[in-house]
């Protein structure tokens, strides 16, 4: 097989991490990216991807900024490999009343969370579309299909965020480049959920929350996909979840 690379924008210690690992274990070149503060977590990472027998690269990018987006693809398909998978994995999810909502946090979270998808479609498509082939996979949460009280800024970013996936999806699918969206709906398998939400978290031995590796096969199933039968949008949960 001819030298690919995955992109992972967004690679943290579980989904973002677990897409990474998945796809290393095909063969393919990962570079991760998180930003520059989390630059040691991220080798981290890396070198546990290597450990295993895949090769890693890690980045430490501010995805809200154009030029750094610019730069980090430029950089990864003149040395590392041809992009053939870029995933946008950024979340942002805060909660605030209404009222105690500044426009900072807003606008932040906006950034991070669409904003930065927009700047990751768009260079994926430079690059992916003299190709004519290449997989773009948005990850989602419930906020893209249900605003909840207190997550006005959560909320509106990933709305706007699967606006972005489907318009990608229209524009990009009949040139030869998979988009699809992935609307996570329940919580993950992480350590932010084992402290802040301990009788959730002990749902897991009944499979009762998400297991990043498993998000994580479900995103390497979307890239295999035969383009007569693309997938734009799923939503993953555990059996036990309600429907949102």
């Amino acid at each position: 097989m001819q030298k690919q690379s995955c992109l992972v924008i967004g690679a943290g210690d579980a989904t973002g991490g677990a897409i990474a690992r998945r796809f290393a274990r095909e063969g393919f070149e990962t570079c991760l990216v998180r930003r520059a503060r989390h630059i040691d977590a991220l080798e981290a990472l890396a070198d546990s991807i290597r450990s295993d027998g895949g090769n890693a690269h890690a980045f430490g990018v501010d995805a809200r900024e154009e030029d750094e987006m610019v730069d980090l693809f430029a950089k990864i398909e003149r040395d590392i490999a041809p992009l053939d998978v870029v995933v946008f994995n950024i979340g942002g999810n805060v909660h605030f009343p209404i009222t105690e909502m500044t426009a900072r946090v807003y606008r932040k979270v906006w950034e991070m969370s669409c904003f930065a998808g927009f700047l990751t479609g768009r260079e994926a498509a430079k690059v992916m579309l003299p190709r004519g082939r290449g997989t773009i996979l948005f990850t989602g949460a419930t906020a893209s299909i249900r605003g909840g009280a207190g997550f006005s800024a959560f909320a509106g970013a990933k709305h706007g965020l699967r606006a972005l996936a489907q318009s990608l999806a229209r524009e990009l699918g009949p040139q030869g480049i998979h988009v699809a969206h992935v609307i996570i709906d329940g919580a993950i398998d992480t350590a932010f959920i084992k402290e802040r939400f301990p009788e959730r978290y002990a749902l897991r031995e009944q499979d009762g929350i998400l297991r990043p590796e498993e998000i994580a096969e479900t995103y390497w199933q979307l890239h295999r996909q035969h383009r007569s039968a693309w997938t734009f949008e799923m939503d993953l949960r555990p059996w036990m979840e309600k429907m949102a």
